[in-house]
């Protein structure tokens, strides 16, 4: 008998192979926040923008299809990898982490979370088709999953995610672009403990002097003050885009040393 994710794994694929897919022409340079393409999930075609999560997820296969299969996305697995060295290498394991994964969407960082052996996976979205399609994908994976804004944290919430004493924050392919802003990102790194494990990655753009969102500001504070130690930070393809330039991110594994203050974010 297959197991649940054996199941969901080809219920997937069954789904991405029914569907048609068509990108814009290559000579279209588009930013990456305006990338859309066509799709045929066999009523006809229809337009959907990659950053309207919430209508890619509700087609099933879609999100994989686009972003893994045709893309070649790659980031949940290369930032699930250079953690599991530095796990490695501070002689941890896995099993002993107890992770907050921001930006979870459908699942696909606790995928990666879940096959090496990490035990308590807790998901964070602001999209509520998200959770739906994690349920129909990826059932299973998380041991819980809160649909809420990180910018305005309910009290509740916020009791109930401290209930689980997390040693771990992952955040892929999430930061920028106004889907996760730095006070959001900010919230849950505040929520992992001294110490914990800080897995995350950002375009290399936004790491630069030029950046308008606030992360190049944040993130450098946090290293130069001494609130995130850095152990790994290691440039790589996340994916193409749809005229086929490749696109650079950054991924960073640290430590935590201290939480983000107010005044930082201010």
């Amino acid at each position: 008998m297959r197991t649940a994710e054996e199941r969901s794994a080809s219920s997937t694929d069954e789904s991405s192979q029914q569907l048609r897919l068509a990108l814009p022409q290559r000579h279209l340079a588009l930013e990456q926040d305006a990338e859309w393409c066509v799709f045929d999930a066999g009523n006809g075609w229809e337009e959907v923008r990659f950053h309207d999560y919430g209508d890619v997820y509700a087609i099933p296969g879609l999100y994989e299809k686009l972003f893994y299969e045709t893309l070649q996305c790659n980031s949940p697995a290369t930032v699930r990898r250079l953690l599991q060295a530095s796990l490695k290498a501070s002689g941890e394991t896995p099993r002993g982490l107890r992770v907050l994964d921001v930006g979870a969407g459908n699942g696909m960082v606790g995928e990666e979370l879940a096959s090496i052996g990490v035990n308590t996976i807790v998901g964070v979205d602001i999209v509520e088709q998200a959770v739906r399609a994690l349920d129909r994908d990826r059932p299973g994976i998380y041991e819980a999953y809160f649909i809420t804004d990180l910018t305005d944290l309910p009290s509740a919430t916020r009791q109930k995610l401290a209930q689980y004493r997390f040693n771990c924050l992952t955040c892929v392919a999430a930061l920028g672009f106004g889907d996760i802003p730095p006070r959001a990102f900010a919230t849950a790194y505040n929520l992992v403990a001294t110490g914990g494990w800080i897995a995350f990655n950002i375009k290399e753009h936004f790491l630069n002097g030029s950046d308008a969102t606030g992360f190049s500001g944040l993130i450098a504070a946090m290293i130069s003050q001494g609130i995130l130690d850095v152990t790994t930070r290691e440039r790589y393809q996340h994916r193409v885009a749809t005229n086929g330039a490749p696109l650079h991110y950054v991924a960073v594994i640290g430590r935590k040393a201290a939480d983000v203050p107010e005044t930082m974010l201010d």
